[in-house]
């Protein structure tokens, strides 16, 4: 029988900054603002000979890494049915139930995402983080994301 351990990663240094608005039908969404997003990782692994499992500070730095290239941009749900979303020189113009909005391509991050959701950056970072650690021979994998305290979403994956 194999021994695991579960490594709970959660510094607060693991935050990115962005903003959004949730669609939440194809005639409503919220108004653009921002959040503080934090997040954290659960790691499940199998013990090595050596008494641990994973080495931290290579999860902690890929995580960071992955909040540094959201931190500070507006994100664009790029497979949202309910909004188009077309190049324009140097912005983004995205049509939703006849409003027009423009955002500069240098300011905004075209996401695969159905939705600016934190279910939906839990999965999108969870995908990120999978694509890191695809060799590191691991048994689970589960993303947290919170937009503010009391507030988050996780996705989860199983070998």
């Amino acid at each position: 029988m194999t021994r695991t351990t579960t490594l709970h990663i959660d510094k607060e240094s693991h935050k990115f900054s962005a903003a959004h608005y949730t669609i939440f039908s194809a005639t409503e969404r919220e108004r653009l603002h921002g959040h503080n997003y934090s997040v954290s990782a659960r790691i499940v692994a199998p013990m090595g000979d050596n008494g641990f499992a994973a080495d931290y500070n290579v999860y902690k730095r890929r995580i960071a890494s992955l909040c540094e290239k959201l931190d500070e941009y507006m994100i664009l749900a790029a497979d949202s049915p309910y909004q188009e979303i077309e190049e324009q020189g140097e912005n983004y113009r995205v049509r939703f139930n006849g409003e027009e909005m423009s955002f500069l391509k240098c300011d905004s991050l075209l996401l695969p995402l159905r939705n600016a959701t934190v279910e939906e950056f839990s999965h999108y970072l969870l995908q990120q983080l999978l694509a890191e650690c695809a060799d590191d021979g691991l048994v689970e994998l589960e993303v947290w994301v919170a937009s503010g305290p009391g507030q988050r979403a996780s996705a989860l994956w199983r070998q």
